[in-house]
């Protein structure tokens, strides 16, 4: 009888490594995806504090804009946001809608990051 010695064949080590390999694969992959996805979400609440900000400093001001569209930039945590403002009559004459987008400003000027509606009412 020959005992055969103890140990891994190369074949199962092979084997073994192209498991390794795919698992890291996968395990990275399911990294970059983690990140990429916290870099959006992150600046989606960012884009959505600029607008909520915007519609506040109306609340604050007592601000009563006559209905249209205008547009700026604003700076909230080392990011630069461009915003779009449209503002509309509401269906009773003493408030205005107020429907704000704001897009990161190197993105596309079709992008969307965060929308916001609110009412003023007239001072």
């Amino acid at each position: 009888m020959n005992a055969r010695a103890g140990g891994f064949t190369l074949l199962e080590i092979l084997v073994a490594l192209a498991i390794l390999a795919l698992a890291l694969g996968a395990a990275a992959r399911a990294g970059g995806t983690a990140t990429e996805t916290t870099g959006s979400l992150r600046e989606r609440l960012l884009a959505g504090w600029v607008a909520e900000n915007r519609l506040a400093l109306l609340h604050a001001e007592r601000a009563w804009p006559d209905p249209g569209n205008s547009q700026g930039n604003s700076r909230l945590a080392g990011r630069d946001f461009a915003w779009r403002m449209q503002v509309t009559a509401a269906a009773q004459g003493q408030f205005r809608r107020v429907e704000i987008v704001v897009r990161a400003v190197e993105a596309a000027p079709d992008s969307v990051a965060a929308r916001y509606t609110g009412y003023l009412e007239q001072p």
